[in-house]
């Protein structure tokens, strides 16, 4: 890596920024989660490398510019190992995921207030909040997801998973209640139109309703992202077999009615539970 950035080394990789290297980290993550999906191992293999390259690029840039070294993150990595994990490496007691979480979360608030100190920074007047250390950068259901899950950690959530599709049906109707105040369309292929107020109410309620089923995603142990994702590829996969179809019999999915379509899709449905 630092023959690459080096003079006489590779143009495109001297003149990368760390502002221009985020987006390729992006692109590595998504690819290291489809192949775990697919659990094509070998194309993983390649693609954790593809991810472990985007840690050195930014650790050579950093040492250019005399941040820190690869040396300074694997050390602050085995460091921050050790001492999160007191129930391996110390005395600490933690029988279960739930009381390491919450230990977890304990030392790492520990450990900013000590970084602070140490930094020479006098420590905030008004503490900083639960929320304050998730990133609103990351894709929404993530957001989602790690928000509250720290609400979770001190008590704040559903005491049974009955609780949460019972809000479930409370926004479901809340939604549906929006829903019926909007004009109707002429068409099926009309989209509604909606005021600008009544928008902004029925934005409301959809993200709610996603906000409490990421809830219960979160109270099954399932990944919200990876849950979509999944689902995502399957409706791509059904209705690409559709597609086929139709160009088969020498139609297009403009000429083809919905009857037909719904036909197809429960075809392609059949087929995927024989093949399983």
């Amino acid at each position: 890596m630092a023959r690459l950035r080096a003079p006489g080394g590779c143009p495109w990789d001297r003149e990368q920024t760390f502002d221009t290297i985020k987006r390729y980290t992006l692109e590595e993550t998504y690819e290291v989660l489809e192949a775990i999906d697919n659990k094509d191992w070998k194309e993983l293999t390649g693609e954790l490398g593809d991810l472990l390259l985007q840690v050195l690029f930014y650790a050579e840039m950093a040492q250019e510019q005399g941040s820190f070294t690869i040396d300074d993150v694997l050390d602050a990595l085995s460091n921050k190992l050790i001492h999160r994990h007191p129930h391996v490496f110390g005395d600490v007691k933690a029988d279960d995921s739930s009381t390491v979480l919450k230990n977890w979360e304990a030392l790492k608030a520990e450990e900013k207030r000590k970084s602070l100190q140490n930094s020479g920074e006098e420590l905030q007047t008004k503490p900083e909040l639960l929320l304050d250390g998730v990133s609103s950068k990351m894709p929404a259901l993530q957001e989602a997801h790690k928000i509250s899950s720290k609400a979770a950690h001190v008590g704040f959530d559903w005491p049974t998973v009955q609780g949460l599709f019972e809000k479930l049906s409370e926004e479901t109707h809340e939604l549906q209640e929006h829903i019926q105040k909007i004009p109707p369309a002429h068409s099926l292929a009309e989209k509604p139109r909606l005021p600008d107020k009544l928008k902004e109410h029925v934005e409301d309620e959809v993200g709610d309703l996603f906000f409490v089923l990421v809830n219960i995603a979160r109270y099954l142990s399932v990944d919200p992202e990876s849950a979509l994702r999944k689902t995502n590829r399957k409706f791509r996969r059904r209705f690409s077999w559709l597609e086929e179809q139709l160009r088969q019999r020498g139609r297009t999915l403009e000429q083809a009615t919905l009857d037909e379509m719904e036909a197809l899709w429960q075809q392609a449905k059949t087929l995927e539970g024989v093949q399983k």
